[in-house]
């Protein structure tokens, strides 16, 4: 068995197995970390090849301090953001009226109902900017200040845009929670 830092030795040195096998076990977990940052499936995929590529040409900057993969989800991350900045002109603007709904009253959800491909679809369905901002701080825990600087926006349109995707999966949530009452109700 090869261990990890063989792996990253063999990388430096641009040896086509040690990629492959750093590709074979990294690959799925990464994967995971841009479902969360792309609209679908295969703008993830575009996101997790253009991060491999920036993982074998800086893997010789890996100094070898703190976590191996706590380094790959930065670059995973950061190639998210620069994917989400390259594309921002091309998405379609959404009016932030048609996102902002009122406060339920509905104090929790029964955690067991809501399967993480539900889940990952309600994020892939907030407005990419909502989905940007949540994703960097709820899920990668980057500050508002943080997240403010590296998507070129002000501290208080993360903050905004933070709530508003809130809002949008508690209400999104909520309707599956109805719709499941309905259904359990029917049968």
């Amino acid at each position: 068995m090869i261990s990890e830092q063989q792996i990253i030795e063999g990388c430096t040195k641009h040896n086509q197995k040690a990629q492959k096998l750093l590709y074979d076990k990294y690959s799925n977990f990464l994967l995971g970390i841009c479902m969360r940052f792309a609209s679908d499936k295969s703008e993830a995929e575009d996101i997790l090849q253009d991060s491999f590529i920036k993982i074998f040409f800086s893997i010789k900057d890996f100094s070898g301090t703190g976590s191996f993969t706590g380094w790959l989800r930065k670059i995973a991350v950061n190639t998210a953001i620069t994917h989400y900045h390259r594309n921002l002109k091309y998405r379609y603007n959404v009016e932030i009226e048609e996102y902002v709904s009122a406060e339920s009253g509905i104090a929790s959800f029964e955690e067991d109902f809501y399967t993480s491909d539900m889940l990952l679809r309600i994020l892939n369905e907030l407005p990419p900017g909502y989905r940007m901002v949540f994703n960097l701080y709820a899920m990668e825990g980057f500050k508002h200040k943080e997240i403010a600087e590296k998507l070129g926006i002000d501290t208080n349109t993360s903050k905004s845009q933070y709530s508003r995707a809130k809002a949008v999966i508690r209400e999104k949530l909520e309707m599956l929670g109805r719709l499941k009452k309905i259904y359990s109700d029917n049968t």
